[in-house]
């Protein structure tokens, strides 16, 4: 058995493949990118009106003449004269013969008069060609998370595909007699199999949408013959239940046989001690226990940044805030702990219902407190690591 610590160490040393593919802008969301982007065209391309109103060749007096009219996309291709002016419509090309755009509420106009009713400066109210990003120079530089942001800006540029990390395919494979899928009767003696619908959305919500889910028999011909299929057609491989040592729990003896290397088998941590991690041709394993709070905690601890490790996140093992305790709390384990916490104004309260098999307490949670082991008490403002969820 290892520490959390040992645990860690070893997935964060784990050389993770990352594949590259090209994909087109839309379906981008949430992937990392995998090149440095310049900019094609100077953003804004132009010299831009940045509200309603009135684009000026400066003068000395407060009347002009109203020559014309400029539209967003349209192109004035006359020359002002000191005294004349055009409407123009926010992101409209300012002319190059024009010095300043007025804002509509601050002019009379009498037909074709246009009467200034304060003075106005030089450039006032012109957004300059290149003000956001100059022909190429640096957009966006290679591990960039790509959000709604983003992509706009990447669109705004003319980018229509561009080169990302390619997420990891996941399969769920479920074990167990014991479950009945949920719409049916439950009989005496089971219980609904709520794992991996719980798995799914956790996969979800991290962003990760090319799931597989498999069920599997308790019994080790069965268990084999599953974990082969589910290697071959994904990258990382989720597995619940089966991995204890019970007469009838199968899947390290399956993994074995099908040449997985362990990385690691048992850390010292409450819950999840019966946590697996293992290897095959670059394709993580994670054995996780069957109770369903122990099987969601060791997700988030370690299958979640595993997973943003493959898809080009840079995320550490183990990387936890520091926030002070709501209130006084006595550990007495020979194991770490990872509690379900409310953090509520920056404070850490522990909740109730920690029992493994419990997932009350992780709707309310939306964090996990880390506790070492040992004998000892935590007071209120006691800074404690704790992991957001």
């Amino acid at each position: 058995m290892i520490s959390v610590t040992e645990a860690f160490a070893i997935l964060e040393n784990f050389n993770y493949s990352r594949r590259i593919v090209e994909l087109p802008l839309l379906n981008t969301r949430n992937h990392v990118l995998a090149e440095r982007i310049f900019s094609p065209i100077s953003m804004p391309p132009f010299r831009q009106a940045t509200m309603d109103g009135y684009a000026l060749c400066l003068h000395p007096e407060s009347h002009y003449e109203i020559v014309g009219e400029i539209k967003a996309g349209d192109v004035f291709d006359k020359t002002l004269q000191p005294g004349q002016a055009v409407k123009i419509f926010t992101g409209a090309a300012v002319p190059h013969s024009a010095q300043a755009v007025i804002q509509i509420e601050k002019v009379r106009v009498e037909a074709t008069a246009l009467i200034l009713q304060e003075n106005i400066k030089p450039e006032t109210n012109i957004r300059q060609k290149g003000a956001q990003i100059s022909e190429q120079d640096l957009a966006l530089e290679e591990g960039t998370l790509l959000q709604t942001a983003a992509i706009g800006f990447l669109a705004g540029l003319g980018r229509h595909t561009v080169k990302v990390y390619q997420k990891p395919s996941v399969a769920v494979v479920v074990t167990g007699n014991e479950l009945v899928e949920i719409g049916n009767p439950l009989p005496e003696g089971k219980v609904y199999n709520s794992n991996t619908i719980m798995l799914q959305t956790a996969l979800l919500n991290a962003g990760y949408e090319h799931t597989k889910t498999y069920k599997v028999k308790d019994d080790f011909q069965s268990t084999q013959v599953v974990l082969e299929q589910a290697l071959a057609e994904n990258d990382v491989v989720l597995v619940s239940g089966g991995i204890s040592v019970g007469d009838y729990d199968f899947v390290g003896k399956a993994l074995e046989s099908l040449k997985v290397e362990t990385l690691f088998y048992k850390v010292n941590q409450k819950p999840g001690k019966p946590l697996l991690a293992g290897v095959k041709e670059q394709k993580l394993i994670f054995a996780l226990p069957g109770n369903p709070a122990a099987s969601l905690t060791c997700f988030y601890i370690y299958v979640r940044p595993a997973l943003y490790r493959y898809s080009g996140i840079d995320t550490r093992f183990g990387s936890a805030l520091q926030l002070k305790m709501a209130h006084d709390f006595s550990v007495d384990n020979s194991r770490a702990q990872f509690l379900k916490a409310l953090v509520s104004d920056e404070k850490v309260t522990i909740l109730p219902h920690q029992d493994s098999a419990m997932l009350d307490s992780f709707v309310t949670a939306n964090a996990l407190a880390f506790l070492p082991e040992g004998q000892y008490e935590v007071y209120q403002n006691d800074a404690v690591n704790i992991y957001l969820l």
